[in-house]
């Protein structure tokens, strides 16, 4: 059986630890002192610890309060709901945007502008599992109720909607596997390779174009001819 004083023993350590983290993870951080007064993503991350307790006991009005003001405070926006392991680090956190069912595990480290999202109205487990030693690059969306495997690395602007393996890299949009334990998965992938959308719809604008324009200059034929 777990004591009062066992819980708050194990908070003050998981609190401890989130302070640690942010010193292995960020070579800027100078002291204890500036990373607890100056850190968004730790008082966003400390915020949800509380909020989440409030969750699991069923008062959630309570919890919604502390996580919005939260946000406002730190532009990052965590649902009370979400279950976030140990050693979880923000890194900058503008836009950082983590759903209800979220699930995510220890030593996991993201950057600004990640969405850990949904797909739809779905209902149930409807957001992503991240599994433990994962990093998630800035802008990256991680969309619906898909696992990321351990030790895996997503890019900076992927946007990812299929389970990802342990121990593997993914970029681009929709996001693929380019590296799996180690080793390439496309030996021919370099970064002018990497899917880009808006390139992508700049090509059928510019057929469509050639089309209309082929067709215009049959009509001027025809009237000529006329």
């Amino acid at each position: 059986m777990i004591t009062f004083y066992g819980r708050e023993k194990n908070m003050w350590k998981i609190l401890k630890e989130d302070v640690e983290v942010v010193f292995d993870q960020d070579p800027a951080a100078r002291s204890y002192l500036e990373v607890i007064l100056t850190y968004s993503g730790l008082h966003a991350i400390w915020a949800h610890r509380l909020a989440h307790a409030f969750y699991k006991r069923k008062l959630y009005f309570i919890a919604r309060v502390i996580s919005q003001i939260s946000r406002f405070f730190t532009g990052i926006e965590i649902h009370p709901g979400a279950k976030i392991g140990r050693r979880f680090f923000i890194d900058h956190g503008m836009g950082v945007v983590i759903g209800e069912t979220c699930e995510i595990g220890d030593n996991v480290t993201v950057y600004q502008g990640v969405t850990l999202g949904g797909t739809g109205k779905e209902k149930g487990k409807r957001h992503p599992t991240i599994k433990n030693n994962v990093l998630i690059a800035a802008g990256a969306k991680v969309l619906g109720s898909i696992t990321i495997g351990e030790n895996s690395k997503i890019g900076a602007g992927s946007v990812v909607l299929r389970d990802v393996p342990d121990n593997s890299t993914v970029v681009g949009i929709p996001g693929r596997v380019v590296v799996q334990n180690g080793k390439r998965v496309r030996k021919d992938l370099n970064h002018r390779d990497l899917p880009d959308p808006i390139s992508d719809k700049l090509k059928e604008l510019e057929k469509e174009i050639g089309k209309l324009k082929a067709e215009l200059d049959n009509l001027k034929k025809k009237e000529g001819v006329q």
